[in-house]
């Protein structure tokens, strides 16, 4: 992919020095939908950087000033529609990066891809996801129920999360954006 820079961001293709940042956040996942992608070690961490490198769904966010790897993106293209979501390390919440990040993707998406539509799974307690794809102009499209598992319980039963999904339509973003 094609680099992309903010003011404070890089958003560009995983390098395999990015794999101490990667285990930062991917060692012990916070949200449920990530724990498959725990990662145990130093050297699990740099197979999947590496992995990560040959692929442009998923993008990896760096700080601009030192090149560190604080989270990741994904756009995973069905047509002129991508399915979209981001995973970022804890370190570094509440200071705004996960919507930095995110907006320059969708803008790419909307203006370089000519994605039409762009859809987020956001399970029903992931409440800093659900605030940052409202913050982003995605609307709330419905309720999962008991939509997928990600882990069981001591007796091995899988417990079934809700999930939600949130979508935006290039024709929506481009009328927010000559709003402001």
């Amino acid at each position: 992919m094609e680099k992309i820079e903010t003011e404070r961001l890089v958003l560009r293709n995983f390098r395999k020095h990015d794999a101490a940042g990667l285990l930062a956040y991917l060692h012990q996942p916070v949200a449920s939908c990530f724990l498959s992608l725990a990662l145990k070690d130093m050297s699990e961490a740099e197979a999947e950087a590496q992995k990560r490198g040959g692929d442009d769904g998923h993008i990896a966010v760096c700080l601009k000033e030192s090149d560190r790897l604080i989270g990741d993106l994904f756009a995973v293209e069905e047509d002129d529609t991508f399915s979209v979501g981001w995973n970022f390390n804890p370190a570094f919440g509440g200071q705004g990066y996960a919507f930095e990040a995110a907006t320059a993707m969708v803008a790419h998406l909307f203006t370089e891809k000519a994605a039409r539509r762009l859809y987020a799974y956001v399970e029903d307690n992931n409440t800093s996801s659900q605030r940052l794809c409202e913050k982003l102009g995605m609307r709330r499209e419905g309720l999962f129920k008991e939509f997928i598992s990600f882990k069981k319980d001591d007796k091995g039963i899988p417990i079934y999360e809700n999930t939600m999904q949130y979508a935006l339509l290039r024709k929506e973003w481009e009328t927010a954006r000559a709003r402001m």
